[in-house]
């Protein structure tokens, strides 16, 4: 969440750039401002009567040894008010700062000077194309078609089992998710990345810390018996490390990495944009998570953004990089770029990464913070991305990489796959 710090010193400058996200910030950043003034003439109250309490408690000892009984009675009833008054302020206080969390979780992040204006996914600005399109034959199938043809995936299964968005992978084509997890932790470990092994469910605290709740919060399967929520993403418990922790600047940058399975509810999701792998209910994906200084995270955020598109050229995909507009990025994100792959059969473009960097936004509201070689204690930044989100990247290769002989797999994973076609 933005911190009180920024928005009390740049009013303006926050209300402008979140325009930008179609978010009219200024009545809550009121709000907030004005809260923030009550807490602070509570916290002076407060004070002021710890000051004249600890004063009378001197006296008092004093006014008894001296035989000034009526006085000393007198000064006992007078600390009797200064701690009601106390309490009061104290209570004052806690209102108003809870009152204040409360409106900060409603505030999305300010977007970075870069993000273009825009609304949809129609005005994120292309950064780069990299498509060297695949001349298929008219005969070329979709995926799911290509899957029912080579029995890789059951979609009816799934729905059997537990329903739609949740399909059954079967001999080569669980063969090749296995690979694909494995080629992409084994690439990340390569670029320096830890690999963690998180549980793939999280309380309210680590949901609220990384920003899905109370945001997404219709959007993430909840377990009500003990409030447990299943993870949309790997971010969630990876960065949630990290909550509550002052590391040291030299510990900086932390590079993380997870296979994990994700869920997601994408309630209202229909049509031809759902068909197949092109949006599911739980999938595979493994996720990149670095914590960084706020001087660094810019290259943090380059270096990310470079390996995402290593793996794409290593999965000899088409592929384009997009520039998110303020309106088409995410609650949390300052700054982000989508990698999308392009679908030859379906003729469209698929989204496979998103590579963000929310700056000290989600570290404010974790507490994620770390010591500086002067001691100072500062806000860390976060940046995640997926590396990669693997239904899309198999709808991607089997379509693409169709051939009369069957579907070619990438030399890159080959050695992952024990084969070189599906046939």
């Amino acid at each position: 969440m933005l911190t009180l710090k920024y928005i009390t010193e740049h009013t303006e400058e926050a209300v402008a750039a979140l325009a930008k996200k179609h978010f009219d910030a200024r009545p809550l950043l009121e709000q907030v401002i004005e809260l923030d003034a009550q807490r602070k003439n509570a916290q002076r109250m407060q004070d002021d009567c710890a000051a004249e309490l600890n004063k009378l408690s001197k006296q008092i000892g004093l006014l008894f040894k001296e035989g000034k009984t009526a006085e000393a009675e007198q000064a006992k009833q007078k600390t009797a008010e200064l701690k009601e008054t106390v309490k009061l302020q104290s209570e004052k206080m806690e209102q108003a700062e809870n009152q204040i969390t409360e409106i900060l979780l409603q505030i999305p992040n300010v977007p970075h000077p870069s993000v273009p204006e825009g609304k949809t996914a129609e005005d994120n600005v292309v950064e780069k194309e990299a498509a060297e399109m695949v001349q298929l034959t008219d005969e070329a199938l979709p995926h799911w078609d290509l899957a029912k043809k080579y029995d890789l995936i059951d979609f009816d299964l799934g729905v059997k089992i537990a329903g739609a968005g949740f399909p059954v992978y079967k001999g080569k084509g669980a063969q090749l998710q296995r690979a694909l997890i494995n080629f992409f932790l084994d690439e990340a470990r390569k670029a320096g990345y830890t690999e963690i092994m998180p549980p793939t469910v999280v309380n309210a605290a680590s949901g609220y810390g990384t920003g899905q709740l109370p945001d997404k919060e219709g959007q993430m399967y909840h377990c009500p018996a003990d409030d447990l929520y299943l993870i949309p993403t790997a971010e969630v418990p990876v960065t949630n490390i990290y909550r509550d922790v002052i590391l040291d600047e030299k510990q900086l940058p932390i590079k993380n990495c997870a296979y994990t399975q994700c869920f997601r509810r994408e309630a209202g999701s229909y049509g031809k944009d759902v068909r197949g792998l092109n949006r599911l209910h739980e999938f595979s994906k493994v996720e990149i998570v670095r914590i960084d200084t706020p001087e660094h995270s810019e290259e943090s955020h380059k270096e990310m953004l470079a390996h995402v598109e290593g793996l794409l050229q290593k999965l000899e995909l088409p592929y384009r990089i997009l520039r998110l507009c303020g309106g088409d990025m995410s609650f949390t994100a300052s700054l982000c770029f989508d990698f999308e792959v392009y679908s030859q059969a379906q003729k469209r473009w698929l989204e496979v990464s998103s590579v963000s960097n929310f700056q000290n936004y989600q570290a404010n509201r974790l507490k994620c913070r770390y010591r500086n070689a002067d001691k100072k204690i500062q806000l860390c930044h976060t940046l995640n991305g997926s590396a990669l989100a693997l239904p899309r990247i198999v709808a991607a290769l089997l379509e693409n990489h169709q051939t009369p002989e069957g579907i070619r797999i990438p030399k890159a994973l080959v050695p992952y796959t024990g084969f070189e076609y599906i046939d």
